[in-house]
């Protein structure tokens, strides 16, 4: 009789929090509230808080998800994912932050700027879900409650548009 033992292979899960405040040595130009010893974690919560409404834990939830799918299409360029309206808020949030995201696309794109570059229309072909479970696969924790809000409506990007997301 023969025994064989399986090794046990621990899954990965990346933490959002952690990716985002490890590219803060590479922001080139701090905003002075940056550099008062907030994180950019707590930077871009802030951001959020300011521009939307809604409460912090909704805010952590969003952004949670967007550095999730930013750094996702930067390290997977040949898969198309999108997203639904919620998460696309804290994916601007980030966009629109240049410091902070020049220095996402320094860390996890290769140093090459990622464009973003939605189509007008989104598309009803439930995306959205596949892109959620793309994450899941990808070790991400994903909110499936933001996800599915959109479900099958995403806002996805123009693929002729050179490293676009």
């Amino acid at each position: 009789m023969t025994l064989t033992l399986e090794t046990a292979v621990a899954a990965r899960t990346r933490d959002p929090q952690a990716l985002l405040n490890a590219v803060q040595p590479h922001v080139k130009y701090l905003p002075v509230n940056v550099a008062d010893g907030g994180s950019l974690w707590e930077r871009e919560i802030a951001l959020l808080l300011r521009d939307n409404t809604m409460v912090h834990n909704m805010a952590e939830r969003i952004l949670g998800q967007a550095v999730a799918y930013t750094i996702t299409t930067m390290e997977h360029k040949d898969v198309h994912l999108g997203v639904g309206k919620l998460v696309d808020i804290g994916v601007h949030q980030l966009i629109l932050d240049t410091p902070v995201y020049f220095a996402m696309c320094d860390v996890y794109n290769d140093g090459a700027y990622r464009h973003h570059a939605p189509f007008i229309e989104r598309r009803s072909d439930g995306l959205c879900l596949r892109t959620a479970d793309f994450l899941r696969s990808d070790g991400w924790r994903v909110d499936d409650e933001l996800w599915a809000i959109d479900g099958a409506n995403c806002s996805p990007c123009d693929n002729k548009v050179p490293d676009s997301h």
